[in-house]
């Protein structure tokens, strides 16, 4: 590639181990650690939940009208792995981004009084803590457990990532984050659009191949790159009396959430991935100017927009 306007990005594919804060904390190192090492990445994008876990299949003792002493339990324990914004987990997590160089985007689920919010967190390595997107609409079930976000969550973060040896200039991107089925709110997007995203970050665990069919949609709506990052986790990843699909077939190696991270260009290339049946890093070279290049024939917020007809209106307090 001759442009200069490039950023080397890895989506990492991982599970919260048995929602074990201090586990899943050290994985996010080892694995940060290896997408700079090896890949020489300076951003990496973690799946949805990844820190507190993505409690698949837990009913949380409901039925319509009625909810049981155990689902309080479990619930509690749940909200107990969650983490507070700031606290010692966010201080480990600008740790991490500080020592590897590397700007983190990571699923959490955030805890603000008594209510769980499935957040996504933005952590550079020269300011820390950058900020945070709430996920708006919970889906189905997940609305038992986590609160709603708002607008006055909605980053759209322009950051600038330092010259490296293999990268003699500075680049200067803008990076925003979209959390599983948001992904399918076409407000939401084209608000994202409208800011100017480049990087369209996408933590998920929406295993599904057809998936795979909306990350390249939003890339080539967008002229952004996606950057995909899905949970692959087993039974085994899981507390011993967890839920599961079938508890007559239990089995340490029983798929959970499948995997299927991507990397997609603006123009609907797939640069890395999809991932599955592992976990593990993938990492592409993203050219900024493929953005602009993109755009020379769609800007779906600019000349490919019509105000006169559609008025976006965004409530961003």
């Amino acid at each position: 590639m001759s442009s200069s306007r490039i950023v080397r990005a890895s989506v990492v594919q991982a599970c919260t181990p048995a929602y074990s804060l201090t586990d899943t904390l050290d994985k996010m190192e080892r694995l940060t650690r290896l997408a700079s090492e090896r890949d020489r990445a300076q951003i990496a994008v973690f799946p949805e939940a990844f820190i507190g876990g993505y409690p698949k299949m837990s009913t949380f003792g409901v039925v319509v009208g009625d909810r049981s002493d155990l689902g309080r339990e479990e619930f509690l324990k749940y909200y107990n792995a969650a983490i507070d914004i700031p606290s010692p987990a966010i201080t480990r997590i600008e740790q991490i981004s500080k020592e590897t160089g590397v700007f983190i985007v990571t699923g959490v689920i955030e805890r603000d009084l008594g209510t769980l919010y499935c957040t996504a967190i933005f952590v550079s390595p020269v300011h820390g803590f950058v900020g945070k997107h709430r996920k708006l609409v919970p889906t189905a079930a997940e609305r038992l457990i986590w609160g709603q976000g708002d607008g006055s969550t909605l980053p759209v973060l322009e950051t600038s990532f330092l010259p490296t040896p293999e990268r003699a200039t500075e680049v200067t991107t803008k990076i925003s984050a979209s959390i599983c089925w948001e992904n399918f709110m076409p407000l939401l997007r084209t608000y994202y659009y409208s800011q100017g995203t480049q990087l369209y970050c996408a933590p998920t665990v929406d295993a599904r191949p057809a998936w795979q069919n909306s990350m390249v949609h939003i890339a080539i709506e967008g002229r952004c790159f996606v950057l995909s990052a899905c949970q692959f986790a087993q039974e085994k990843d899981y507390p011993a009396d967890h839920a599961v699909a079938d508890v007559n077939a239990r089995h340490p190696d029983n798929v959970m959430i499948a995997g299927g991270s991507v990397i997609v260009s603006p123009l609907g290339k797939i640069l890395a991935g999809p991932l599955l049946g592992e976990e593990g890093v993938l990492s592409a070279d993203l050219d900024l100017d493929d953005c602009i290049r993109g755009k020379f024939d769609l800007d779906t917020t600019g000349h490919y927009a019509r105000p006169d007809v559609f008025e976006l209106k965004a409530n961003t307090y």
